[in-house]
């Protein structure tokens, strides 16, 4: 099966859409399917990779972010579909790529992938304290009426976790299947643990050797809210001054994340870490993992966090909090610093209980979710075609359906 996601934020310098990205053409190569990635680039061109190809669709910068490009080409986007002819076309968002994704006039079974909920994103973020979430969708209803007329273009809306589908279930969109992320399979673990790793973050802080070490991961974007998390630590600290806090991640607020995170006091900003095994050494190494999203699809860094044997504070909205709520964890209401002190004073004690066995991961693995998508798109393409017929001509089948 070839399959051709048109991707309008995959970067080679991203975060999570890019390392979706790259496991899925790992996935691909292993399985025997095709992908072809199209992507904003600053120039028209082909780059081959295992798996498939990225085809690089010349397009200007986004504004406020230089890691990312803006579709604006639609004919070179159809000229490029028309010219790889695949049988499964991905929008992988509701803006330019995913409609002219969804618009193209070739035969191909068409797939609507929500990576983001826009809506949870941005406005809930920034209009949260001032209306009700259900005011908040009211008042971009024009929004929630376009996505529900483009996924009308599409056979099958997916989502990366159950909450975010049903979501889209109750504003009415196409067919919503819920495909749940996963994590690296074997990357994070507590056998990771590395103690003087663990000293060296302490004292990066300003915290005393014998300390709690809180981690915060994740890209640097206003829908993380930085600044809940951060305050949070601050107040927490009032009662336990050994709290020292290490943020990993990067991105276009840092400025004001390291700002912020100055003012608060032992705070190490450790910038971005591309170095997974690394990641997982600081994963296991912690303490206490504290999230600040509500508008998470799945929330792949609370999974890799409850692998890696840390507890878990979150708000209590979003991907990130159904999957908290499998492991050790304290939610707190979303965007609001008292109630992430208060979560964090409460973890603690049984974050630090000795005799506490680690859960291991509670998500499934990039495998599992890579191999139900994969049978969903030919599930799909043995419909349009009759029946099973499909599988019966020797199509590749993932270890899922094997």
């Amino acid at each position: 099966m070839k399959i051709a996601d048109v991707s309008g934020f995959y970067s080679e310098t991203g975060g999570g859409v890019a390392s979706y990205v790259r496991q899925k053409l790992l996935m691909a190569e292993r399985w025997g399917h095709e992908i072809v990635v199209v992507a904003p680039g600053p120039e028209s061109r082909i780059e081959e990779r295992a798996g498939g190809r990225i085809a690089w669709v010349k397009s200007p910068g986004m504004p406020f972010d230089d890691n990312y490009g803006m579709f604006f080409a639609g004919d070179e986007i159809w000229r490029v579909l028309d010219r790889e002819a695949p049988d499964v076309v991905e929008g992988s968002s509701p803006w330019r790529g995913g409609w002219m994704a969804g618009h193209w006039p070739g035969s191909a079974v068409k797939s609507l992938f929500f990576h983001q909920d826009f809506i949870a994103g941005y406005p809930y973020t920034l209009l949260g304290g001032l209306m009700s979430k259900p005011r908040i969708d009211a008042l971009f209803g024009a929004y929630w009426r376009y996505v529900k007329r483009l996924s009308e273009c599409f056979d099958v809306t997916v989502a990366g976790g159950d909450w975010l589908t049903e979501r889209l279930r109750g504003f009415g969109l196409q067919n919503p299947v819920s495909v749940p992320l996963g994590i690296e399979a074997g990357r994070f673990s507590p056998s990771k643990r590395d103690e003087a790793l663990r000293q060296n973050l302490l004292a990066a802080c300003g915290a005393p050797p014998d300390g709690k070490l809180l981690l915060a991961v994740g890209r640097l974007h206003p829908e993380k809210r930085h600044s809940t998390m951060i305050e949070g630590v601050r107040l927490a600290r009032a009662e336990r001054p050994d709290l020292g806090l290490v943020v990993v991640g990067d991105g276009p607020i840092r400025a004001g994340v390291e700002a912020i995170a100055s003012k608060a006091g032992r705070t190490h900003m450790l910038g971005p870490v591309s170095d997974r095994e690394y990641l997982a050494r600081i994963m296991a190494s912690g303490d206490l993992l504290v999230h600040g999203s509500g508008a998470e699809t799945y929330g792949l860094v609370v999974a890799e966090a409850i692998a890696s044997g840390l507890a878990v504070v979150a708000p209590d909205s979003g991907g990130a909090a159904d999957l908290a709520r499998l492991g050790l964890s304290r939610l707190y209401p979303t965007g609001d610093p008292k109630g992430c002190a208060k979560a964090i004073l409460d973890l603690l004690p049984a974050a630090a209980d000795p005799n506490r066995v680690a859960l291991g991961n509670p998500a499934g693995t990039a495998e599992t979710h890579f191999a139900a998508l994969f049978d969903l798109y030919q599930g799909l393409l043995d419909d349009r075609a009759g029946g099973a017929a499909g599988r019966d001509r020797g199509l590749a089948k993932s270890p899922a359906s094997a």
